[in-house]
């Protein structure tokens, strides 16, 4: 694997949607490439910083409850 692959799946490897061996590809790259190891690190950094800081406030219910209907209507 190559650094251009390696970043082409770096989202779908923080994302868990790899399988076993694609996760080893890139695992095993990074391990020994230190510019995408601390591009992973940077990426990693951004979707947990997300993460937390989108758990902290819930939608308002009127906004769920439109969205809600807006999907039922969808389907």
């Amino acid at each position: 694997m190559n650094c251009r692959e390696c970043v082409e799946q770096l989202n779908p490897y923080l994302d868990r949607e790899l399988n076993e061996r694609e996760i080893r590809e890139v695992h095993v790259h990074l391990e020994h490439c230190p510019p995408c190891g601390h591009y992973f690190r940077f990426e990693d950094g951004v979707k947990r910083l997300v993460r937390r800081s989108c758990q902290a406030e819930r939608a308002p219910d009127a906004l769920r409850e439109r969205v809600g209907k807006a999907l039922r209507q969808a389907l």
